[in-house]
């Protein structure tokens, strides 16, 4: 008994002197969808930001896909166990702004008294996560295509790069095959939808769908079987027939037949930097997606992720979680992170800081797709690209279009069939989620 009370005599003591311990700090969770060396990145990201301070703590877990990490937040919200902050990819915007489960970016940090000037976010990258002039979540890794190519496979096929545009660029890939540089001049991507047919309508100015591709309202409607962009998949399934591109086999990562060799090109998000430095043997450099002859090219679009606040917490949580997206907006912090994933800062301002140290003069290939997307100024068929249901839409769209590349269906005909079950995709959206806007 004697030992108790000098042990609260003691704890006492240490109150008196203002010695008391200090208090815990508060934790949170951050679910994301970043696996390999792009996991460890978001690791590195989170120790930084927790050794930077003390009052803190966030906890990274990586939960698989991005389908997987919405699946399993939509579970946790309906059981209130939720995390504090979950990373969704920027197809499921709608999905994530009309659940009800999430607090506007915007509006947390403001409350939270933090000014954040978003007109320096690149404008591809805010016009996608804003709604009614509102940042709705804090973009964070943001990608745009470009053109990475085998430096050795075009010497070898007498050029000395690919050309800017694709009537320049297809002769040099038919060149390369006919010569028996590489097996294959081009791969198709696994996401060409996004690449080669929303960043192509993009750059060149072409309709794809009404109401500025989605960003003013429910109601939009793809064109897309209607304009240029025919001619773009006409172009695809030609390349494709006569053995230039090459579509990789079931099991074969895409990227892969290009770090290999095999392929001497392919279009790809800049975020496939890593795997290229870390697999090719070759010479490579890349440049940006090729566009029409005759076009002033405008800016690309967007892919990647941002993080979104789940509500439900405790005004210490949300204290910490505007603290960790204070922390990852920060231009020092841009920088780190565009220079460890190859994803774009999001900000001209991180933009300006990597180039006033030099390092696109080192790394001339990073900056390619960040002066994309800055390009001009955004068209009504540039600003972006944001429909409701657009995972299963696009997954319909390439279904008919691959239809096309084999031999199934028309190319016109399989353009008209993807805009009709986009459309219905669309309406189903629209009539499910119309009250919530």
């Amino acid at each position: 008994m004697r030992t108790v009370f000098r042990a609260l005599a003691g704890a006492s003591a240490l109150v008196m002197a203002g010695l008391s311990p200090a208090l815990a700090a508060t934790e949170i969770e951050l679910w994301h969808a970043m696996g390999g060396a792009l996991g460890e990145r978001v690791d590195e990201l989170v120790k930084k930001f927790n050794d930077s301070q003390k009052d803190y703590v966030v906890k990274s877990t990586f939960k698989g896909t991005y389908d997987e990490v919405l699946n399993g937040m939509i579970a946790a919200y309906r059981a209130k166990r939720a995390p504090e902050i979950v990373q969704s990819n920027e197809r499921s915007m709608l999905t994530m702004v009309n659940s009800g489960a999430i607090v506007p970016t915007d509006e947390l940090m403001r409350e939270q008294g933090y000014t954040v000037d978003w007109t320096k976010f690149i404008k591809p990258v805010a016009n996608h996560f804003s709604m009614n002039g509102k940042m709705q979540a804090m973009p964070f890794n943001s990608s745009t295509p470009i053109l990475f190519y085998n430096k050795d496979h075009f010497k070898a096929a007498g050029f000395n790069k690919p050309g800017a545009t694709w009537q320049e660029l297809e002769p040099q890939l038919n060149a390369i095959k006919e010569k028996g540089v590489s097996k294959c001049a081009m791969v198709l991507p696994g996401d060409y939808e996004w690449s080669f047919l929303e960043n192509h309508s993009a750059v060149n100015d072409i309709p794809y769908a009404t109401r500025r591709n989605g960003l003013d309202g429910l109601d939009a409607t793809f064109v897309f079987n209607k304009g240029k962009l025919v001619d773009q998949v006409e172009r695809m399934k030609r390349l494709i027939g006569s053995g230039v591109m090459q579509i990789a086999g079931q099991g074969i990562i895409p990227v892969q037949l290009f770090t290999s060799g095999e392929c001497s090109t392919i279009i790809a998000s800049t975020a496939t930097h890593a795997a290229i430095i870390a697999a090719a043997k070759f010479d490579w450099s890349a440049q940006g997606i090729p566009y029409e002859q005759g076009v002033t090219p405008k800016n690309s679009v967007i892919g990647g992720a941002a993080l979104w606040t789940i509500k439900g917490q405790t005004p210490e949580k949300y204290k910490a979680v505007a603290a960790f997206y204070n922390f990852i907006s920060q231009p020092e912090t841009q920088v780190w992170w565009h220079q460890a994933t190859g994803y774009v800062p999001v900000t001209t301002t991180a933009y300006d800081m990597a180039k006033a140290q030099g390092y696109y003069e080192k790394n001339p290939t990073r900056e390619i797709a960040v002066t994309q997307l800055m390009r001009g100024t955004p068209s009504e068929n540039s600003a972006g690209f944001r429909v409701g249901n657009s995972n299963q839409i696009n997954v319909s769209i390439m279904e008919e279009v691959s239809a096309a590349f084999l031999g199934k269906k028309p190319v016109q005909q399989a353009l008209d069939d993807a805009v009709t079950r986009g459309n219905q995709g669309l309406r189903r959206f629209e009539q499910l989620n119309a009250s919530k806007q």
